[in-house]
Formats: C-alpha cells, sequence, structure tokens
C-alpha cells in the first residue's frame, strides 16, 4: 500500500467514480508516471486479480481505471478514498 499511497500522491490529480465497480482515476501525463502506473496494476492484479487495471493514454491526458467484481466494492472504495486523501494530502 506503501507504493500505491506514494503514487497517488505524486501522480493522481483526479479521482471520479466511473461506476459503481468503477474508479478513474486521473494521472498527470507523464511517460515515467504511465510506467510506474503500469508497474503497480501489474504487480496489484498478480496478488489480487478481482482487480482490472486500464491505462488509457490519448491526446496529452493520462488515467488509470480500476474496477472490480461487484463482491470487491468495497475494496475499490477504500482504493479510491486512499487515492482522494493522498491526492490531497500533497496539494
Amino acid at each position: 500500500m506503501a507504493a500505491f499511497d506514494t503514487f497517488f500522491a505524486e501522480a493522481v490529480t483526479e479521482v471520479r467514480r466511473a461506476g459503481p465497480e468503477r474508479v478513474q482515476m486521473v494521472l498527470r501525463a507523464d511517460p515515467e508516471i504511465a510506467g510506474r502506473a503500469a508497474e503497480l496494476a501489474a504487480h496489484e492484479t498478480g496478488c489480487c486479480s478481482f482487480f482490472t487495471f486500464t491505462l488509457t493514454a490519448t491526446a496529452g491526458a493520462l488515467s488509470l481505471e480500476a474496477g472490480v467484481d461487484d463482491r470487491h466494492t468495497a475494496v475499490l472504495d477504500a482504493l479510491a478514498a486512499r487515492a482522494a486523501e493522498a491526492m490531497g494530502a500533497d496539494s
């Protein structure tokens, strides 16, 4: 979780609910951030296979969407709250 907290504080500029089972995190548009996001997503799905992550880079924007099945929405809620809290702490 420490790696995610650091990433959230350094990279996330906005957290949006994209549905009951999805959260979109808008990231600073930077190639290093994209690489770190991909690395964290790959690591997390290795231990928590219920997560899906989609990294999108388009028109100078970067976002990471996290999704879960309906049995794991509480975990997603906690992840979104951590991202929002870490993002706010860096402002």
